[in-house]
């Protein structure tokens, strides 16, 4: 290991995909929605899943053979559930997976599932080490714990650190919900927006908030205000998760949010995205609750707590969803050419259920999250409408997006 450290200061042109920075006591800590958006969200769900770095990455220029990353981590842990592992940190060295690294320590919050009650402890400052790296000139990237908030505290590395410049490839936005955080996948870099991106040539940054996918005004100015592109939202399954509003509400929040995004892109690629399958709410409504059962033997599952009964009263379900979306973009798409549809069940849809059901009925796991990146890739970047907008496959090497 190298004996003279260079310690390089955590700036904002050292980062990507985040939406703010955030000087705290214990580090800086990334945000994935402005902090006018978190003063309107007085949500701890969203509070949660925002400061999580799905897709947030450190991206600099060095010839280091070994960098250290210090990071004040939050591990959260469920009782009566099984216990989560740690965050991964993926390490790719000119657009290629090059190494991952976790951080013992740091902070831990615990919830009890049945009541909702919380416990806080503090933790040490843990480090993610990467070594073994090549002595030329590169670009790396470290992408952050996609479902662990993390506070980062010091960057150290064996050779003198520069922000990449920008590469020009186009920016990304893309917005949904645990699924599109990476619920589940096996790293940052494999959730299925960051495989897509990889893929598609272009540079992400993912606002999918685990949850948190409610058609917010808050979050749609946030990504009216955020330079992109292309963008991409996935609507549905949180608005049946939570119950949250009923048919009548649901189409004119849709047109608002859209109305929102074209307020500061009017012209952009703009495709919306129905609900991936998922066969407990297909045609049974919300709420979704957890499935205590398979709690006590150890098992995290959730299951459908709605009536079906009561579609008739207009609650949704991600038939109706679906309906509903296909029907607001066929009336929008008249006066927009650039706004676009896709049914979330070109990703995944019966066949796949039946080869790669859901592990807890309502996320994906990572080969099922491979599966979805690359059809998004496929049917977005490569025949859809997104088509010939990425970089071409000589240029996808190295990164730096222009958030």
């Amino acid at each position: 290991m190298p004996t003279d450290w260079i310690t390089t200061p955590l700036t904002a042109d050292l980062l990507r995909g985040a939406l703010d920075l955030e000087s705290t006591e214990d580090g800086l800590l990334p945000h994935r929605l402005p902090a006018r958006a978190r003063a309107q969200a007085a949500d701890p769900q969203l509070e949660l899943a925002e400061e999580q770095p799905s897709g947030v990455r450190l991206v600099f220029r060095t010839r280091a053979t070994a960098v250290e990353l210090d990071t004040l981590p939050v591990k959260r842990a469920y009782d009566g559930a099984p216990a989560r592992p740690d965050g991964v940190y993926d390490l790719l060295v000119d657009g290629r997976p090059a190494g991952r690294a976790t951080v013992a320590g740091g902070d831990t919050l615990t919830v009890d599932l049945t009541s909702g009650a919380t416990a806080y402890r503090r933790g040490p400052v843990g480090t993610a080490r990467f070594t073994g790296l090549p002595a030329e000139e590169k670009t790396v990237e470290i992408w952050l714990p996609h479902n662990e908030m993390t506070r980062l505290v010091a960057l150290r590395s064996d050779a003198p650190v520069e922000p990449a410049p920008a590469d020009g490839r186009p920016v990304w936005l893309h917005h949904g919900s645990s699924i599109s955080h990476g619920s589940d996948a096996a790293s940052p870099s494999t959730t299925w927006p960051a495989l897509a991106a990889r893929l598609g040539g272009v540079e992400l940054v993912n606002l999918g908030f685990a949850g948190s996918a409610l058609l917010d005004p808050f979050t749609a100015r946030a990504m009216r205000d955020t330079p992109a592109d292309l963008i991409s939202v996935k609507i549905g399954i949180n608005v049946v998760n939570t119950d949250l509003m009923r048919l009548r509400a649901f189409g004119p929040a849709v047109h608002g949010f859209l109305d929102t995004l074209r307020d500061g892109h009017p012209d952009t690629p703009l495709l919306v995205v129905s609900p991936l399958l998922c066969p407990i709410h297909e045609d049974t409504p919300g709420p979704t609750a957890y499935d205590f059962s398979a709690l006590a033997e150890g098992r995290l599952r959730f299951r459908a707590a709605g009536d079906p009964a009561e579609r008739a009263a207009g609650k949704l379900t991600l038939t109706v969803v679906r309906e509903e979306l296909s029907r607001i973009v066929a009336q929008r798409s008249a006066e927009d050419p650039h706004l676009h549809h896709l049914d979330g069940r070109e990703l995944y849809g019966e066949a796949d259920a039946a080869e790669l059901p859901l592990p807890d009925d309502l996320h994906p796991d990572a080969e099922t999250h491979r599966r979805i990146g690359e059809r998004f890739a496929q049917r977005v970047f490569t025949e859809g409408p997104f088509a010939g907008r990425g970089a071409p496959p000589s240029e996808r090497s190295g990164s730096a997006a222009r958030r």
